[in-house]
């Protein structure tokens, strides 16, 4: 996820540089030799320009708007992941009857809390392509890693190791019918959490609509030259750059935006919001000394992002 400061004008010139490039080629080639090929004699008015730039921004205001909606649909899922696993903790700590504090019931807890903390990692690294196991021996016993990595699908088979447990909970009399359900009322939440995001990571945005954009775009910047024939050089040079940079920017971030799960600077924050989970848990089972060291996002220096 981009930050709101310090966004270089690298960052943001880099997404559109080589479509740039060839505007800038056509537009020079156009100033030097529309005399000599007389195409000073092809004149279009500038209301055809015009009527398409205004086709231009409505395609790309709705392509801009439905790409946000996917972005910020895979940012409130993930509010909902953060929320759940806290639930999730707190339930578990508050349902199970253990009067007398025993050691096999709080490692039981503890075990359980960094699966769950690792849950969230998982769901991260696979939704953008990576391994899921990244880091599994920091968090997992060797009898839950030898079990998960049998599946291909790490996060579901993470929680089924958390339905087990609880069916186990139960029948030990550590939870009772009703407070068992109530937490796996909290395991489905986040595997729907999870089914909606693969729902985005999957969808792809319709290419024929991306198509025509682009056959818009080029044909609308094929066409603004003959329109500016009244100025020469370097100012219509000039002209046609930066009116092009400007709906070449706008698809360029649309484009970026419509895939929340593709380890981008655009991202939604999935390890940054993993981590904040990972330090809520750990100070729910007293692990204070990583909570206090992690109670600030971490943002690497020189970086303007958070993944």
């Amino acid at each position: 996820m981009l930050l709101k400061k310090h966004i270089p004008w690298t960052y943001i010139l880099g997404k559109i540089k080589y479509e740039i490039a060839a505007v800038a080629i056509y537009a020079i080639a156009f100033g030097l030799w529309h005399e000599d090929l007389n195409l000073h004699r092809i004149t279009i008015p500038l209301s055809i320009p015009a009527i398409i730039g205004t086709i231009i921004s409505l395609l790309l205001a709705f392509r801009s708007n439905q790409a946000y909606d996917r972005w910020w649909e895979a940012r409130i899922i993930w509010g909902s992941i953060v929320n759940d696993s806290r639930t999730l903790i707190r339930q578990m700590q508050s349902f199970i009857n253990d009067p007398e504090f025993s050691v096999t019931v709080s490692k039981f807890t503890d075990n359980f809390t960094k699966r769950q903390i690792f849950w969230n990692y998982s769901l991260g690294q696979m939704l953008r392509n990576q391994n899921p196991l990244t880091r599994a021996e920091e968090y997992l016993s060797q009898e839950d890693l030898a079990f998960v990595k049998n599946h291909v699908h790490i996060p579901n088979a993470l929680l089924l190791l958390h339905a087990r447990d609880l069916k186990y909970l139960l029948e030990e009399g550590l939870l009772n019918p009703f407070q068992q359900v109530e937490l796996d009322k909290t395991l489905t939440r986040l595997c729907d959490a999870m089914g909606k995001c693969e729902r985005i990571k999957n969808t792809v945005f319709p290419t024929t609509y991306s198509l025509y954009i682009n056959f818009a775009l080029y044909l609308f910047i094929l066409l603004v030259p003959f329109g500016l024939t009244e100025h020469h050089g370097s100012i219509l040079v000039s002209l046609v750059i930066l009116i092009s940079a400007a709906f070449l920017f706008i698809e360029k971030m649309a484009i970026h935006l419509q895939d929340p799960f593709e380890n981008k600077a655009t991202d939604t924050p999935m390890t940054s919001l993993a981590r904040t989970i990972e330090r809520d848990l750990r100070e729910m089972i007293r692990d204070y000394e990583y909570a206090h060291a992690n109670s600030k996002p971490k943002v690497l220096d020189g970086h303007f992002y958070v993944l």
